[in-house]
């Protein structure tokens, strides 16, 4: 029996109170990625929060979204024009519960093989919470799939002085910051 390594990302509302799920990205070791965005978030509260807006929003699967460029201090920044609406029509953007249930086809998928996933995120304490309230409660967590995350940050800080994690690419994009993820970990070592 090995180990399957999975990356995930997820971005989310979170207000001190609750965790809304916005989307989810999950890369294997093997190569397959997963990507979703859900139809049920709260989009009115995450147009309402200048963060979401300016860093997670515009990462979505959307119609109508614009931005415009402004000067700050001599740089170019870039700020939303038109916020737009989510693509209903895409086919990244399901139900929770969809959503729910192609995670842990995908992640158990690797089970059937004899192999153990093993789960992995970068400051991922939220991303667990979201990732088990797909399935409501942390104990309604499908057999298999691990009560817990291993935390990439943590491994990081282990590397020899003078280590530096690869380059970012397109942050706060579930997808994006899960292969970034997975890049760490291949660059520790753990995954090959």
């Amino acid at each position: 029996m090995s180990t399957r390594h999975f990356c995930y990302d997820t971005e989310f509302l979170e207000d001190g109170s609750t965790i809304e799920l916005i989307s989810i990205g999950i890369v294997c070791d093997d190569g397959r990625e997963y990507y979703a965005a859900n139809s049920d978030m709260p989009v009115n509260r995450i147009k309402n929060d200048g963060w979401l807006l300016e860093n997670v929003w515009r990462h979505l699967p959307l119609r109508g979204w614009s931005e415009e460029s402004y000067s700050v201090g001599g740089g170019i920044e870039q700020r939303t024009k038109d916020a737009g609406v989510l693509d209903m029509t895409s086919l990244l953007v399901k139900p929770k519960w969809v959503i729910a249930n192609e995670v842990r086809a995908f992640i158990l998928s690797v089970v059937s093989e004899g192999d153990s996933p093993w789960l992995w995120a970068y400051y991922g304490a939220y991303d667990h919470v979201a990732l088990a309230q797909l399935y409501g409660k942390m104990i309604g967590l499908p057999t298999g799939i691990p009560m817990f995350t291993h935390e990439l940050k943590q491994v990081m800080e282990t590397m020899p002085g003078g280590w530096q994690p690869p380059p970012t690419e397109d942050e706060h994009h579930a997808l994006a910051d899960a292969r970034w993820n997975m890049k760490v970990l291949r660059a520790v070592g753990v995954a090959i």
